[in-house]
């Protein structure tokens, strides 16, 4: 009976000397307690060993998943030949004895032996002491994990990163670029930066035309629309622009080819971007795109690293600054950082949006974690969360939440309406009105809304020809007015005389009254002093 034994540095085979020991498994233990005692039960017959560490790491991972390797199969079958063989994994046994016809045992008495094996294996194998075998053992493991993890170089997300560096730098120097060449070419022709709105379209029609005097001449119908080439033509006739040199124009189309080079540079390495973006991170392109989702890799160092981050960092990942000031300041923290760009959030209303960022995060956490430790290579987790998350904005745009108020353990109950029921005080005294199914189609209340903006409008007119006649009868009663006190003057002027010598009259009457009055007082108070 031969015993397969896998090691760090290769595979080793045993010959069991003693196999009646194996029918005491309790027993096993203490064969194995030395070195001697384990010599006198097992014997190395073979030892293939590890050429480099890739054939090791590949070894294993075959071994991890159940089958034997190439060089695996040669060395049993130049060793095996007529023997039942050992193993430690009934799987791997079942396909060596399908493969290679070899008997394969598996059992309890097995894997004592296999235990004690380990615990002697220094002494068993000479040459492979136990200062060689646990950096080789420590090595081979970290080269496993990582092929697990699928740490490949198609998985470098220092690439993304680079990529996404450039372009924000490619997208600023293109838009100086593009406003030299409008501010530089407009003292010729100032008009065309009206016309023309887009940079790369202005500056293949700079290009093309040179001097405003050729736009005559030439057919700008493959960069321009027919509206816009016919609005430029009529401009360049009667631009109120200075005239440039033919030195001056060429430094301006250089100017233009620098532009129109670097907007096509700029394109490839979108596309770049988006290549390497849906192969290191699917699911994360899938639910934010490829730019937030670049951005949110470079700003945090790494994929892996973003990986380890919750949700809620990853909400307001990119807004540090705001976050520190506003609990400085002890004001309402960012609700989103990098991930307010992705198209989701966006399509959300303003009282939305913090909550279609939280969920998003959420979302996003999840699918950062799938692209970095997962072994799956789709993109259908990321597909699946993008679109509950549009069936969450549609619920929450449209007031339909699907949820009553309170917590989700005690949900109010809800009740069949009864129409005919009266129950104390509060119950129903009238039947109550049914409802009205005409008033839910929308042609008519659409007409409805119509006829009462007429009725307004008509209204608004009757108030201000109304006002204007209140207004016209207002200035002819005025001017009525002003005719009776230009005539009642002339009336009253008289009266006013006959008045006046009334009033002289009466007063030199009282006059001529009083000193007849004095005299007789005077009388009066002598003829009582006499008596």
């Amino acid at each position: 009976m031969l015993l397969l034994f896998e090691t760090p540095g290769g595979f080793a085979i045993f010959k069991v000397l003693d196999e009646g020991k194996l029918s005491n498994v309790e027993d096993l233990g203490n064969v194995f307690s030395s070195a001697e005692s384990a010599r006198k039960m097992v014997k190395l017959k073979a030892f293939d060993k590890f050429d480099n560490t890739s054939e090791a790491l590949e070894a294993v991972a075959k071994l991890v998943e159940g089958t034997p390797s190439k060089g695996l199969r040669k060395f049993l079958k130049a060793n095996c030949k007529d023997e039942t063989l050992a193993v430690a994994d009934s799987k791997l046994g079942n396909i060596i004895k399908e493969k290679l016809t070899i008997d394969c045992v598996h059992n309890n008495a097995v894997m004592e032996l296999l235990r004690g094996v380990r615990s002697q294996l220094s002494e068993l194998i000479s040459g492979l002491g136990e200062q060689d075998l646990a950096p080789m053992s420590l090595g081979l493991s970290h080269s496993l994990a990582r092929y697990k993890l699928k740490f490949s170089s198609d998985k470098v997300d220092t690439m993304i990163i680079q990529a996404i560096g450039l372009l924000d730098d490619l997208d600023k120097e293109l838009n100086t670029y593009a406003m030299r060449v409008r501010e530089w070419y407009g003292w010729h022709f100032p008009e065309l930066a009206k016309i023309i709105s887009d940079n790369i379209l202005y500056a293949k029609s700079v290009k093309l035309m040179g001097n405003r005097i050729n736009a005559a001449k030439l057919d700008f119908s493959e960069i321009l629309a027919d509206e816009v080439e016919a609005e430029l033509k009529e401009a360049s006739v009667i631009s109120m622009g200075t005239e440039v040199s033919d030195l001056d124009l060429i430094h301006i189309r250089e100017l233009c080819d620098q532009v129109l080079s670097l907007a096509e540079y700029r394109a490839q390495l979108y596309d770049y971007l988006k290549s390497r973006m849906n192969t290191i991170a699917p699911n994360l392109t899938a639910l934010v795109g490829e730019l937030v989702g670049a951005r949110l890799i470079s700003h945090s160092g790494s994929l892996l690293n973003l990986s380890k981050q919750p949700g809620s960092t990853v909400q307001i990942l990119g807004a540090e600054k705001a976050l520190f000031r506003a609990l400085k300041t002890k004001h309402n923290t960012p609700k989103y950082g990098l991930i307010f760009h992705a198209s989701v959030v966006g399509q959300a209303g303003g009282k939305n949006k913090p909550r279609i960022a939280r969920s998003l995060a959420a979302k996003a956490a999840l699918s950062i974690r799938f692209d970095a430790l997962g072994d799956a290579g789709d993109n259908s987790m990321g597909v699946e969360n993008r679109l509950k998350l549009e069936a969450r904005l549609r619920s929450l745009e449209g007031k339909d939440l699907g949820r009553l108020a309170g917590s989700a353990k005690g949900k109010p109950k809800i009740e069949v309406y009864n129409k005919d029921k009266k129950m104390g005080s509060g119950g129903l005294i009238a039947p109550a009105k049914t409802y009205n199914t005409a008033a839910d189609s929308l042609l008519v209340s659409a007409e409805n809304g119509v006829k009462e903006k007429k009725d307004k409008k008509k209204k608004k007119k009757a108030e201000a020809e109304e006002e204007e006649e209140a207004k016209s009868e207002e200035s002819s009663k005025k001017k009525k007015k002003k005719a009776k006190t230009e005539v009642e003057p002339e009336v009253e002027e008289p009266a006013k005389k006959e008045k006046k010598k009334k009033k002289k009259r009466k007063h030199e009457e009282e006059e001529t009254e009083e000193p007849a009055k004095k005299k007789e007082k005077k009388e009066k108070k002598k003829k009582k002093s006499e008596a």
